[in-house]
């Protein structure tokens, strides 16, 4: 049985080396970066067994993305259609004063289209957890109602749901995001949310905990989890708050940071560990990542429990 089965876009990622400017280089280094399947891999190069449900073009470019998964050792469950394209973006790597750019070209993609009752859900259906993302919905009317199913079909079939709120300014405003994300909640029993965007999208105030709580109060959550960039991650599960710092990493490579953080924190969760182990877990994916290329979490269980070990506990209260 799969343990964990998540859903969305997958594109390819086109950046010069060498952090060269778009506008000058000649060549691209390419990878392939999708939220749902970053956590897909992560929680998969940590023991757990992932699959990522998907609709691709039969194209040599959407068997690139379906091949780069595979070798991670996840399940690709998709649809494979002659509609639509692959989806990809730029990305321009720069340090300070100069910021990194990222330019996205995936009108049309064919995983817009994706319906639920096309896709292949039978692993969804016996999985222990289905994990989305915000991201999906804003793509298209379509995905809004795909993964208001999903969510459903999981719930009925007694999966536990998890959700990454993930707010993107590019696909929708804080007011469009608000309004479907809060229709879909009630069918979430795990979120995960960026303070920032708890207090931009969801309209919350206070610090961390208090964001947690109120959500968790309106919605009636199993765990909220609270991410808080520098100063690392709060949880509250069963009315009890746990705190999580950040681990000392660099700052190479940080696209794909809380993807890592999310599939670390869903591989122990999802094996029985405690939201602590789960909260630290996912802190060491997620700084390790920020050392390696791309936007996957390539590491190993050693390396995060080297990491882990090496650390500070996450306290409980």
């Amino acid at each position: 049985m799969t343990d964990l089965v998540t859903f969305g876009e997958t594109m390819l990622r086109l950046s010069p080396p060498d952090e060269e400017r778009l506008e000058t280089a000649d060549q691209y280094d390419v990878a392939v970066a999708g939220a749902e399947s970053n956590v897909a891999v992560a929680a998969q190069r940590l023991g757990t067994d992932s699959a990522w449900l998907s609709k691709l073009p039969d194209s040599p470019v959407g068997r690139k993305v379906a091949g780069e998964l595979r070798s991670h050792g996840v399940d690709v469950d998709v649809v494979w259609t002659d509609e639509g394209r692959q989806g990809t973006y730029y990305l321009e790597q720069g340090r300070a004063p100069r910021g990194s750019k990222v330019i996205y070209d995936r009108a049309r993609a064919s995983v817009t289209t994706a319906r639920s009752s096309e896709l292949p859900t039978e692993s969804l259906e016996a999985a222990t957890c289905f994990h989305t993302t915000g991201i999906t919905p804003a793509l298209s009317d379509t995905l809004e109602t795909t993964t208001a199913d999903l969510l459903s079909m999981a719930g009925d079939a007694g999966v536990t749901t998890s959700f990454d709120v993930n707010f993107r300014s590019n696909l929708w405003t804080p007011a469009e995001a608000k309004a479907v994300l809060t229709d879909l909640f009630p069918g979430v029993d795990l979120l995960v949310v960026a303070e920032r965007d708890a207090r931009v999208v969801l309209e919350e105030s206070g610090d961390a905990e208090q964001i947690a709580r109120s959500l968790d109060s309106e919605y009636g959550f199993e765990v909220v989890v609270v991410t808080r960039g520098g100063e690392g991650a709060l949880a509250l599960a069963d009315g009890a708050v746990t705190t999580q710092p950040t681990y000392d990493a660099t700052d190479a490579y940080p696209v794909g940071t809380g993807d890592s953080f999310v599939g670390g924190f869903l591989s122990q969760y999802l094996d029985g560990g405690s939201v602590a182990d789960a909260l630290a877990w996912g802190a060491a994916t997620a700084a390790l990542k920020r050392s390696v290329p791309g936007d996957m979490a390539t590491v190993s269980p050693a390396e995060v429990r080297d990491v882990v070990e090496g650390s500070t506990e996450a306290l409980s209260r």
